[in-house]
Order: C-alpha cells, then sequence, then structure tokens
C-alpha cells in the first residue's frame, strides 16, 4: 500500500536514450536495454576523457555471478553497452557463476600501463570475505582475473577505492565483515601500481558501517558510508577530515531523516572539474530486494561548503549536466497533486499536515483503487513522469516510469 502526494509530469526526456540524469528512473542504453551496472564505480578514460561505467551485472531471479558490465558515455546520460569486462568462469574458485562479485571499482595505473579492477570476492554464503584483483591494458577489458586475498590478513566485505588527486595514490576502503569482532571500516594505502595493499592509514572503528566512499574538495576529504540494513534504505553518514589519516569529524546524515537518502545507498562518488564549476556527483544505488536486476541508480549532485564542514544531496527529479562547463541544471515540469485528483474505490484523500496542499491519497490498494490527475499535459513524445509517494514503512520515494 502507498500514500500519493503528488505526480510531477516532466517533459522531453526520451525512454530509451536519454541526454539529462533522471534519479530511479529505469535507464536504458543506446539499445533499449537497461543498464545493468550496480554498485559500481565511473572511471574516466586516460586518452579519451570518455566515461566508463563499471558494475555488478544482475541475473533475473538471482543473486550472484553475473560478473561485471561495463557501458561507456561522453556525457554521463546516455549509455553504450560493452558486454561484460569481467565475465563469470565456470569451475573457477572465486569468480564463477555462483561466486559473489560486488562493488567494483576500476583505476588505471600509470607504472603497469594498464586498468586494475578490484571488487568484494566471496561466496554465496558470505564465508571468504576477500578482494579479487583482475587486470587488462584496455579500459573496456576483456579483464583478466589475478588474485583475491584477504587484504593484510583481515576480512573485507564491502569495497570502495578513492584516488588522490593531489599525489596520484589510491586508497582502498572495506568494510571488515559483519561478526561483532569485525565491525569496523579500514582505510588503506595501495602500492604506486595498485597491485596490492601496503597500510592501514585510518580505521573507522566506533561504527558499524558499509558501501563506503570518498569524495575529495580542495581543502577536505569527506567518506559517505551507509549503516547495514541489507538492502533495505538507511540514512547515509559523512565524515570530514583535512587528511586521510584524519582526524576524522563525528558522522553526520547527507540528506533529510524521513528519505533514507532519498531511498538509496552509498557506493561511489564522482568529480566533475568542468571549465566553469565543479561538480560533485553522489553515485548511490537504489536496491530493489524482491527484483535486484531492476534496480534503481540515484545519482545527485551534492552541495559542499568547506568553510561550514557540510555536504548534503541536492534532489531533483531530472537534471541537465554539461560535463565540459560542469554545469547542471533542474529539468522542470508541471506538477499535479493529489489534492486535485479524483480517487475511487478504496482509495481516498486523507489530511496531512506534512503534504503538499495538505492532502494525501490513501487506501491505493488493489485493482479497484484508482487515482486520477486530469488535464495532464504530453509532450507528444516519450516523457518522464515522476510519482512521489510513501509506504506504509515510512519511506519515502520518488519512482519514474
Amino acid at each position: 500500500m502507498a500514500r500519493l502526494s503528488l505526480l510531477s509530469s516532466l517533459l522531453f526526456a526520451a525512454l530509451s536514450v536519454s541526454k539529462y540524469i533522471v534519479p530511479g528512473g529505469r535507464w536504458h542504453d543506446i539499445d533499449g536495454n537497461l543498464v545493468s551496472a550496480h554498485a559500481g564505480c565511473v572511471t574516466v578514460d586516460k586518452d579519451t576523457g570518455k566515461f566508463w561505467l563499471f558494475g555488478e551485472y544482475k541475473v533475473e531471479g538471482r543473486t550472484e555471478g553475473g560478473g561485471v558490465s561495463v557501458y561507456s558515455s561522453d556525457d554521463l546520460a546516455t549509455w553504450e553497452s560493452h558486454g561484460l569486462a569481467l565475465a563469470p568462469v565456470k569451475g573457477h574458485p572465486y569468480v564463477s557463476p555462483s561466486n559473489i562479485i560486488q562493488r567494483p571499482k576500476v583505476v588505471y595505473s600509470k607504472i603497469s600501463n594498464e586498468y586494475h579492477m578490484w571488487w568484494h570476492a566471496d561466496n554465496s554464503s558470505y564465508g571468504l570475505l576477500l578482494q579479487g584483483f583482475a587486470r587488462s591494458p584496455n579500459i573496456s577489458g576483456p579483464y583478466t582475473f589475478v588474485s583475491a586475498t584477504a587484504p593484510m590478513g583481515n576480512w573485507s566485505q564491502d569495497f570502495g577505492l578513492f584516488t588522490d588527486y593531489k599525489n596520484g595514490r589510491s586508497y582502498a576502503l572495506y568494510s571488515n565483515g559483519d561478526r561483532k569482532e569485525g565491525r569496523d571500516v579500514y582505510l588503506s594505502s595501495y602500492n604506486e601500481d595498485t597491485t596490492d595493499l601496503e597500510q592501514v592509514i585510518h580505521r573507522f572503528d566506533k561504527y558499524d558501517l558499509e558501501a563506503p566512499t570518498i569524495l575529495q574538495t580542495e581543502k577536505s576529504y569527506y567518506a559517505m558510508m551507509s549503516h547495514k540494513t541489507g538492502y533495505r534504505p538507511n540514512n547515509v553518514v559523512a565524515f570530514r577530515a583535512d587528511s586521510l589519516a584524519g582526524p576524522w569529524s563525528q558522522p553526520f546524515m547527507v540528506a533529510p531523516l524521513n528519505t533514507r537518502t532519498f531511498n538509496s545507498q552509498s557506493g561511489f562518488t564522482l568529480t566533475i572539474k568542468g571549465k566553469k564549476k565543479t561538480t560533485y556527483l553522489y553515485l548511490g544505488d537504489q536496491w530493489d530486494s524482491n527484483s535486484l536486476w531492476e534496480s534503481r541508480y540515484i545519482w545527485l549532485p551534492m552541495d559542499i561548503d568547506d568553510k561550514k564542514k557540510s555536504l548534503s544531496l541536492v534532489w531533483t527529479d531530472v537534471y541537465d549536466l554539461d560535463v565540459k562547463t560542469g554545469e547542471w541544471s533542474p529539468v522542470n515540469g508541471k506538477t499535479y497533486y493529489a489534492a486535485d485528483a479524483k480517487t475511487s474505490g478504496g482509495a481516498t484523500k486523507q489530511e496531512a499536515n506534512f503534504a503538499s496542499k495538505g492532502t494525501i491519497v490513501t487506501g491505493i490498494y488493489g485493482n479497484d483503487s484508482t487515482v486520477t490527475f486530469e488535464g495532464v499535459e504530453g509532450a507528444g513524445k516519450p516523457q518522464w513522469v515522476s510519482f512521489y509517494y510513501e509506504n506504509t514503512d515510512d519511506i519515502c520515494n520518488s519512482r519514474k516510469a
């Protein structure tokens, strides 16, 4: 059951190929297929500047064994599929169809002049808790498996990778497992070739967090992490520090409390340094535990103030990002309110002081419940439509069709 507060119709974004970024939408590649690259990263090609999206390839009806998919884009909105960068190998002890290949990250190594992929490598029971490593001379792959190891003898679960643009060194972030004695998140440095970890730089040892990522500004480092609630979203928190070694601040939430980080989990951040502006993007995942392969992507700009030492996500239904200038702007449409809609069956209007026009529609359940918005203006072409609703478990969502 859901309670509907308003509907916002946003125009001129094509269904299959869109020049806009639509958080929570059904993203399609240029062939019309759903983009399947979950909990991954975006790596910039060192020669062309093209964006390459890597992520977990989710197979319908399965939770493991899909491998790592790869897509390319010039604008972060229009994606071309290049298949699997790391494909499952039948009978392999670490990358077989029954293995867990999660949160892949890809970084360029100047020493080897090749691209290195790292990920959380595990079995279906999460009994290994290792980090996988593969390499390729081409950013698109295919990547060749090298090893799966315990980082400096520790467990490793959710995995993140960060490269410091000031010194060029890369660092791994990994939660230390779910067992009571392992509820830490480690920040460890790689060697110059990003082929092995050298030392622990910092340990977040007071919190039980996962899905770590780090963002760097001119003056600060911000580490973002999710609480451990499985595929259910929660309030992502951030820490700030002047250096990676710390001291790090107390955690603070990056989105309004009642949105549970706009129904998403942290995973990666991307910095767009344009000719006019630098835009920082939060690349989160909106998991669908009942249908993982259809999970969505919540990519949002961030508002960062180093003087106030603050960071917050900026929600917008649809936005236009110019990767050349670094500027972004919302794409506005017309809003239709639940207070003005017609209801039938079990759907009824209810007073709610938190809702637009003070009214929600509740009881939207079953085939006999309808909510009808009249006078909706179409664009005469495929377009995005955003529905704002709140589930009965108090998670606010914005879903696109």
